[in-house]
């Protein structure tokens, strides 16, 4: 283990951790996440492997059966799986937005039914915001939840689920107009409905369909999919909560959780790609000498190390923010926009050192090149991220008078 990216003031047991994590990472994924990526094959023995480990329940409250760690542990896990391969850390990400968005917000008997087998990873989960042509403009969905007796019924086309057909439990933002007069904020007519379904493809219960997984350039294994709700019954006792109308806040509670996620994939990425171009560097001979040895290349490495020092400083300390109770919705954005932002960066510099097998199938940088511009995206584009941070300094740094 080298000595960029490391975190000052970990416990034992979080050390013990990620040393678990570090070493199935390096016998279990490594080894084997090239192959299946280019065969887009679900790492079904990973997930076996996270489940024995106890990852899938690492936020979950102890009473629940899980480890009851915090974000910040959490986060780093993350960076040690991507490191390894991208994909198996959206596996776990989009489960653990969700289980914390029921630890937050669940009512008990939701709490009770579904976090013990989330903790074992007999239940793993997706959450669904987006919908086709809606991009990053929330407030715009257009699926509805109607009240009907005892039930509401969903309608409507949702897009972008990782974990969309592998997952038994989706959250799903549908707008319920209910009880909310003409005029009332969009994001005030929204609620988060838990919809319990089959793993699978096709029509996996009464009304809700998940067509195939969607062909993607990167981010290969995980399936990424659209769901269809056409008359979907769904009880009144699966909105998230029990109450009506809070969907929305409760889902941007859960992103920030996902912005510290996909920072501390990027972080992972940029350190694999790292270590990839410093080793090559050593390795590739051109002039009577390393590669690593021409200045040029030096200055790369350079910035390359810069950068995901930097990342990984910032990934930290979103995530200890939240930890602490506090609002990290700044920190967090901060943190997704330079990860991600740095990341690309550095993958591309790995690669322009590999030359010409960095094109080349047989060279792990290649798959590196083709993950990371998913975290350009993933979570909130570049510009969202930067909305986000604008609008919040400008209420931090108000001009009073």
């Amino acid at each position: 283990m080298g000595r960029l990216a490391q975190t000052e003031g970990l416990t034992d047991v979080q050390r013990e951790i990620l040393a678990t994590v570090r070493d199935f990472v390096d016998k279990e994924i490594l080894p084997v996440a090239t192959e299946l990526e280019h065969r887009d094959a679900y790492p079904t023995e990973i997930v076996e492997g996270l489940k024995k480990l106890g990852l899938f329940g690492l936020m979950i409250p102890e009473e629940y059966g899980g480890l009851g760690e915090s974000l910040l542990t959490y986060a780093l896990t993350v960076e040690e799986i991507a490191r390894g391969w991208m994909s198996v850390s959206g596996i776990v990400n989009t489960h653990f937005i969700v289980a914390y968005m029921l630890k937050q917000h669940g009512t008990q008997e939701q709490k009770d039914h579904f976090l013990p087998k989330m903790a074992t990873g007999e239940i793993r989960a997706a959450f669904s915001m987006s919908e086709p042509g809606l991009g990053s403009d929330v407030s715009a969905i257009s699926s509805k939840g109607v009240r009907d007796g005892d039930d509401y019924v969903l309608t409507g086309q949702k897009m972008w689920l990782t974990n969309g057909g592998s997952a038994s439990l989706v959250a799903v933002l549908c707008r319920t107009d209910e009880g909310h007069p003409e005029g009332t904020a969009p994001h005030r007519s929204m609620t988060t409905f838990l919809v319990e379904k089959e793993p699978g493809f096709g029509e996996v219960r009464p009304g809700l369909t998940i067509p195939g997984k969607i062909d993607k350039m990167g981010y290969k294994g995980v399936d990424t999919t659209e769901m269809i709700m056409d008359g979907l019954r769904i009880p009144a006792g699966r909105v998230l909560g029990g109450e009506s109308g809070r969907g929305f806040s409760h889902m941007m509670d859960g992103v920030e959780v996902g912005r510290v996620n996909v920072a501390a994939r990027g972080c992972g990425v940029a350190r694999r790609a790292f270590e990839l171009g410093v080793a090559y560097a050593q390795q590739r001979h051109t002039f009577g000498k390393p590669i690593a040895q021409h200045q040029a290349i030096q200055f790369k490495l350079a910035e390359m190390a810069t950068k995901v020092e930097a990342a990984h400083a910032m990934m930290v300390n979103a995530a200890r923010k939240k930890d602490s109770g506090q609002r990290n919705d700044l920190e967090a954005g901060m943190a997704k926009y330079l990860a991600s932002e740095y990341c690309k960066e550095v993958v591309e510099d790995a690669f322009r050192i590999h030359g010409g097998y960095g094109f080349s199938k047989e060279y792990e940088i290649e798959r590196l090149y083709r993950e990371a511009p998913m975290l350009l995206i993933g979570e909130g584009t570049a510009e969202i991220q930067k909305m986000i941070i604008g609008r919040r300094l400008l209420e931090e740094y108000r001009i009073q008078g």
